[in-house]
């Protein structure tokens, strides 16, 4: 269920004040609309230039929880994603304040010239070892519930994964057209190809043949070594996943998804 956006000014002041005790006084503010978990989404403006705050009430203990495994991940993924100016909690709120990149939201269809800098960034991430802290999760224990058998330990692995490329998360740099890789409240541990196949199921819904997704999978190099049985498993366990998540939050978004994993899957199982 998305969360309710509301302006920098709707923040408790002592919040407000916590963010400009370590970023410097705010003159000005823009609200940003796309995202469905921040209750805070803004670009602020301050002496030094732009910030961008995202923010959750602590309450939301799950949402919460997604805020410090992205504070904790970001030193080591500094290559992909803006930097991470302030992290901390006051007045009752998470709060996260970044660099701030003039982008646009990457474009996924077909035929989109975005779709060469998608598959850099993703390269760019597979060299990214997963760090030893808490906060990361592991990949053969986020999708076991979904998975038959033993078959989740297939996707146990040592690489650090995005694995949301829902719209918002990945920008296009208005500067230079390179990717970058934001929201990490997802980030986990696990086998390198499961990014690449994450993606692929994004671009099945954004209008590709699975044949499509599949070519653009394979110019990524954690596609590379993919075991077939481990990418069959996970693709079943995908579609499990996404009919679960369309039954319980029946939006129009998550039963697109859930008709792309059943594609994609579709489609590994007439390759072997």
């Amino acid at each position: 269920m998305a969360t309710t956006r509301i302006d920098w000014l709707d923040l408790p002041a002592p919040a407000r004040a916590a963010v400009e005790e370590n970023i410097g006084p705010i003159s000005g503010f823009r609200t940003v609309d796309a995202g469905l978990n921040s209750a805070v989404a803004a670009v602020l403006d301050t002496a030094n230039g732009r910030v961008f705050l995202k923010g959750v009430p602590l309450e939301r203990k799950t949402l919460a929880a997604c805020q410090r495994r992205e504070a904790a991940v970001n030193p080591f993924v500094l290559a992909v994603t803006p930097a991470l100016l302030w992290s901390g909690e006051a007045e009752g709120w998470s709060l996260l304040t970044f660099d701030y990149v003039a982008s646009r939201h990457a474009d996924y269809r077909p035929g989109s010239a975005d779709l060469d800098a998608i598959v850099e960034v993703v390269n760019r991430l597979h060299k990214v070892a997963a760090p030893d802290v808490p906060e990361v999760r592991y990949a053969e224990q986020r999708w076991s519930s979904w998975s038959a058998g033993t078959d989740a330990e297939l996707f146990a692995g040592d690489r650090l994964l995005h694995t949301d490329f829902a719209g918002p998360n990945v920008l296009m740099g208005a500067d230079d057209g390179a990717a970058w890789m934001v929201d990490w409240a997802w980030a986990t541990a696990g086998a390198g190809f499961i990014e690449p196949a994450c993606l692929a199921i994004t671009l099945v819904d954004a209008g590709h043949s699975a044949q499509s997704a599949e070519a653009w999978a394979q110019r990524c190099d954690a596609w590379t070594n993919a075991e077939p049985r481990a990418v069959d498993a996970f693709a079943e366990a995908c579609v499990r996943m996404w009919d679960e998540i369309a039954r319980n939050g029946p939006a129009e978004w998550t039963q697109s998804m859930a008709r792309s994993a059943h594609e994609w899957a579709a489609y590994q199982r007439g390759l072997r």
